[in-house]
């Protein structure tokens, strides 16, 4: 008999000493709680092999160790952990969630650093390859901010400001700040001969998450406007990447006909469907 632990969310089992979780989305969830059911222990080893593929495993400051996740020797939980952990068991494209966390971690928000990539994720504002974020930003017809006008946000303009200028009380919903958000609560702002723009954000520089217009937006001390979103009414689609990158940057990411390649979105659309699933 193997040891194990069976939740609502989870299998736990223990391998050669050492523990091994499956999620229930898992694809081999199924099949490992029948063979648990019917006593098949034999069988358990190589369901749970994609988990027990994710060992020893570093990127920077962020480890993985018998499918516990660290930061610097400590271990860390919370959603995006228990999210990394699910794509690299079903072997999707995890490697901008690692940087990711590796960003996040150094902010000194706690608040943030629970709640930023759920918000992501429920928004589908999807994460770039080197672990920032995407959001969009209405802005006036001059390409200056609604509120006071005087900050340009024309492609390219990097903006920032203060970190302890930012409002980080999430009950509160107008302060001061940099705005960015989701699809819905952005192109309110660029109606009427505004604009909308997509803005990358490293997940250290956001601030707080406020708990108004149903959560869609975020207030940051910095970010970098990368594009002019050409249809306000429509979201970013998988090829979101395409309209930002230099053309020096061409790579692995474009396939022939210069779209972006399959393989390189795959991991976009994984996070969308989970998204609006």
């Amino acid at each position: 008999m193997i040891p194990y632990v069976l939740t609502d969310h989870s299998l736990t089992v223990v391998l050669e000493g050492n523990p091994y979780t499956m999620s229930v989305d898992a694809p081999n969830f199924p099949q490992a709680k029948q063979a648990l059911i019917e006593k098949r222990w034999d069988d358990l080893p190589n369901l749970f092999d994609m988990a027990r593929a994710i060992e020893d495993y570093v990127d920077g400051n962020v480890e993985i160790r018998n499918n516990t996740v660290y930061y610097k020797d400590q271990e860390i939980h919370g959603h995006v952990v228990d999210r990394l952990l699910e794509f690299m068991q079903e072997q999707l494209p995890y490697e901008p969630i690692v940087k990711f966390i590796d960003k996040l971690q150094s902010n000194p928000s706690r608040r943030s650093v629970e709640q930023l990539y759920s918000f992501l994720e429920h928004k589908n504002m999807p994460l770039t390859p080197d672990g920032n974020f995407l959001a969009y930003k209405g802005v006036k017809e001059d390409f200056t901010d609604c509120y006071s006008g005087k900050f340009d946000n024309s492609v390219g303009q990097t903006l920032e400001m203060q970190r302890n200028a930012v409002c980080d009380d999430s009950d509160i919903g107008c302060s001061y700040g940099f705005h960015a958000g989701s699809h819905q609560y952005a192109k309110g702002y660029a109606s009427g001969g505004g604009h909308l723009m997509i803005v990358e954000v490293n997940p250290a520089d956001v601030v707080s998450v406020p708990k108004d217009c149903s959560c869609q937006k975020l207030r940051t001390a910095k970010y970098k406007v990368v594009a002019l979103h050409e249809t306000i009414d429509r979201p970013l689609q998988d090829h979101l990447v395409y309209d930002y990158y230099d053309e020096d940057d061409v790579d692995e990411r474009w396939d022939d006909e210069g779209e972006v390649s399959d393989e390189y979105n795959e991991g976009y659309a994984a996070g969308y469907r989970d998204a609006n699933n």
